[in-house]
């Protein structure tokens, strides 16, 4: 300490400057908490932001299934496609094969006919 006693002084508007800065700073803490529409604003804007961003991975994840099932059903048919394909070739070639078939169209043919000429005479 000096002996006039300025040093106190200074050492007391400091301290008092220190004081006024913690308390300033303590009323704006205070303040914030007393502000309830401020704080639920904030509140809110949170919320709104976490919807979003899981409404955002909902539409990425139903987009990502919806694109798998749509795949997967193109495969799908295709693969019956070429299945039901693959199988009327083969049909058509036993078919071009066998004569049965075409003797049996024809004998149904020549029956007809006859059935035809026998309703003809006898109506005569």
């Amino acid at each position: 300490m000096t002996g006039n006693g300025t040093g106190d002084v200074e050492a007391l508007r400091e301290e008092i400057r220190r004081t006024r800065v913690e308390l300033g700073e303590t009323m704006e803490l205070l303040a914030a908490r007393a502000d309830v529409k401020a704080r639920l604003r904030e509140s809110a804007e949170h919320a709104k932001g976490r919807m979003l961003a899981q409404a955002a991975q909902t539409m990425a994840r139903v987009r990502g299934q919806a694109t798998g099932k749509a795949r997967s059903t193109r495969e799908q048919a295709a693969s019956k496609t070429r299945l039901a394909r693959t199988q009327a070739h083969e049909k058509g070639a036993v078919v071009r094969r066998s004569p049965m078939p075409w003797a049996v169209v024809a004998a149904g043919a020549v029956a007809a006919v006859v059935v035809l000429l026998i309703v003809r005479g006898r109506r005569r």
